[in-house]
């Protein structure tokens, strides 16, 4: 029996998800998503309301935020060694979801290295997403031969807080 770890075993970035909502589309729209640009180093996409509420003066299909993914292993490592950095590599526990999903916010883009505020922009926070999965996740989302992940094969919370410690120098809170 030999001591090498099986390479399927071992958790990686699928992707992260970075999501700033302005509520209303114009003026304030394309200030954040010249933010998102700056800060992700990528094109962003807007988000639309899906639902209409007379009381936030939403419309169904109006423009409401932007979003911008990131896959790229190398803009992935560069954006969250930042936005870590901003949160001063201190996460609370209760940030990862029961598959081993990381999702936490930051308050000000002017946090990040490097940005100064700029009162034409203004102030605009985010909401970050990273998804952590093992190699073979793919048979639950592809079109043929779909098929369903064993529970073994998930990432758990602990999992994922322990190659976030290990991979990013993060320190988890409890409690």
């Amino acid at each position: 029996m030999s001591d090498t770890i099986n390479p399927m075993s071992v958790p990686r970035i699928t992707k992260v998800s970075v999501n700033i909502g302005v509520g209303e589309g114009g003026e304030r729209l394309m200030n954040a998503e010249s933010v998102m640009e700056i800060v992700t180093g990528v094109k962003p996409q807007r988000t639309l309301g899906r639902i209409q509420n007379r009381d936030l003066k939403v419309r169904l299909g109006a423009p409401i935020g932007c979003k911008a993914t990131m896959r790229k292993e190398e803009i992935i490592k560069k954006f969250l060694t930042d936005a870590f950095w901003v949160r001063e590599n201190t996460i609370p526990h209760w940030n990862f979801d029961r598959e081993g999903n990381l999702s936490f916010g930051i308050s000000d883009y002017t946090d990040f290295p490097g940005q100064k505020y700029d009162p034409d922009i203004g102030i605009y926070g985010m909401d970050i997403t990273v998804v952590l999965e093992r190699p073979g996740h793919r048979v639950s989302r592809r079109r043929r031969a779909k098929g369903k992940v064993g529970m073994d094969h998930r990432v758990t919370p602990d999992e994922s807080r322990a190659w976030f410690v290990e991979n990013y120098g993060l320190t988890i809170m409890e409690e």
